[in-house]
């Protein structure tokens, strides 16, 4: 039986992307992935055959990827980042548990460095302590029921990222993240968003709960909020752990 492996290429770089990832790819007989993701490891899978598509259509990717497998073919099915961190790793396990066990082809997930690990250390280190994620994409999950997780991770005073935080036509959102946040914290808490984190153009703005809107965000950034012990020295955000030192 034929194997699907389902990875995480990291955040963008391919010296970002682990060994046992890179194994894999070159172990493998089919790639699958967002088409944005396939090209960025486009120059170590040429000689694969590809199964990729646009946006919005995951189900089918993945549902193409089992059938490969299922097919004798070894397959590899790429997220960026890490791969059970909003990827696609649930999602072919929920499919292959559909299938008898006898006919289901083996299954794997290996772990990819995630945009989270990438943008915390460009900006320092603000994840020391307690800390929430939060996708702010509303297409799976009711706008309503993230907004009460940003109010129960601002009340608990955790610094909370923010993946998928502004699209073009999902400006508001943001909006109301800051204001939930604000009713917690100061407007003076610090604020990093990191964008493209180790691809090109990557860049790094740090700002405050009371201005980060004002900066540019969007499907390619990450934001991460401060606790209330967060604070930025010398260009860097650091949460500090609370060492005595």
């Amino acid at each position: 039986m034929a194997k699907i492996t389902v990875i995480g290429i990291g955040p963008g770089s391919l010296e970002d992307m682990t060994p046992r990832a890179r194994k894999a790819i070159d172990s493998a007989v089919v790639i699958a992935g967002y088409n944005t993701y396939v090209n960025l490891i486009r120059d170590i899978i040429e000689d694969k055959e590809v199964i990729g598509t646009g946006m919005m259509q995951e189900v089918d990717r993945c549902h193409m990827a089992v059938e490969s497998a299922r097919a004798g073919k070894d397959t590899v099915v790429i997220s960026s980042g890490d791969s059970g961190i909003y990827g696609m790793a649930g999602l072919v396990l929920e499919m292959l548990l559909k299938i008898e066990k006898d006919n289901r082809p083996d299954f794997e997930v290996i772990a990819g460095l995630s945009a989270i690990n990438a943008a915390a250390a460009i900006l320092g280190a603000p994840l020391m302590h307690d800390f929430a994620v939060i996708s702010l994409s509303n297409l799976l999950t009711p706008w309503d029921t993230i907004k009460k997780r940003v109010e129960m991770a601002a009340e608990g005073d955790f610094v909370t990222a923010l993946y998928n935080p502004k699209s073009k036509k999902r400006i508001k959102n943001i909006e109301e993240v800051r204001e939930i946040m604000l009713k917690y914290r100061s407007p003076d808490t610090p604020v990093g968003i990191v964008s493209n984190a180790s691809r090109e153009k990557e860049q790094k703005v740090i700002s405050t709960l009371n201005d980060f809107t004002k900066e540019e965000i969007n499907m390619f950034s990450l934001v991460i909020i401060g606790n209330s012990h967060t604070y930025v020295n010398d260009g860097y955000m650091i949460t500090p752990r609370g060492y005595d030192i």
